[in-house]
């Protein structure tokens, strides 16, 4: 990582390279990519239809190590309610869904709305479901102790808002846009900006992650993380819409990004194995 210094004597600027830690990957992005093009090549002679990620994809190289290997144990769920939070109606203020008013003042920041609905695979709408997101700021940021990357920490910004679907599945968040940010997965890795969503069902095991991606975003082609749906067409389901109705007069702009939970065209979630 390197960035520019000014030097006082002459005014001319000089190259300033920061130093590299042990946990700083030596793979270059090129290198990346022509291992991800490659996967893409087989899966695309293959024949095959993978509509979920590969959990073991070795070019987000954690997940060598770290994908699951055994069958999931299985949980007594009125065990789990004994000791689980509990939440419902009156839990969740509608305030709650606007990240921009929950601090001392305004974010910095493109001011943008997400706006959709929750989904099971027939189309039904899936009512009162608890929806939570979190964010990186506008500089790519979170606040967090482990997230040490020279950005600045908004003090406005939170980061975290949750909401209730309605009675037709709907849902929104208004919010700011996240910035991309570096990851150590290798050289100069970057990742695309994303917002992760968090559903639950009736209990708290029934938990679902996921991420929604912002359109036309250059860094795509370059993330093993959203590569890692290795069919283009399941990928761009996790790609949310710009939708001028969402957007408001001389106050921010709109998108619409529905999640199907079940189904040939469900929405990709974190934990999900590959078929």
């Amino acid at each position: 990582m390197a960035e520019e210094d000014q030097d006082a004597l002459d005014g001319t600027f000089e190259p300033v390279s920061w130093t590299r830690g042990a946990d700083d990957a030596a793979e270059s992005q090129a290198d990346l990519s022509r291992e991800m093009d490659r996967i893409n090549e087989e899966y695309a002679a293959s024949g095959a239809v993978e509509t979920q990620p590969r959990l073991d994809y070795a070019p987000y190289r954690s997940s060598v190590l770290r994908h699951p290997t055994k069958d999931l144990h299985h949980a007594d769920p009125e065990t789990i309610e004994l000791h689980a939070p509990a939440f419902g109606d009156r839990d969740v203020h509608a305030l709650e869904s606007d990240l921009t008013v929950q601090s001392g003042g305004e974010p910095i920041g493109e001011r943008i709305k997400i706006r959709g609905r929750v989904l099971d695979g027939d189309g039904r709408p899936v009512r009162r479901q608890l929806v939570e997101i979190w964010q990186a700021n506008a500089a790519g940021r979170y606040i967090h102790k482990r997230d040490q990357h020279p950005a600045p920490v908004d003090p406005n910004f939170t980061g975290v808002g949750r909401c209730l679907t309605g009675e037709d599945g709907s849902y929104e968040f208004i919010t700011v846009k996240p910035g991309p940010y570096p990851w150590k997965n290798h050289r100069n890795a970057w990742r695309p900006a994303h917002v992760h969503f968090s559903l639950f069902g009736t209990d708290f095991t029934q938990r679902m992650i996921t991420q929604m991606y912002f359109p036309g975003d250059p860094l795509f082609d370059l993330d093993p993380i959203y590569r890692s749906i290795v069919d283009p067409t399941a990928r761009e389901r996790l790609v949310a819409q710009y939708d001028h109705e969402v957007s408001e007069h001389e106050w921010l702009l709109g998108y619409r990004w529905d999640i199907v939970l079940s189904g040939s065209h469900r929405t990709w979630t974190e934990g999900d194995t590959h078929v």
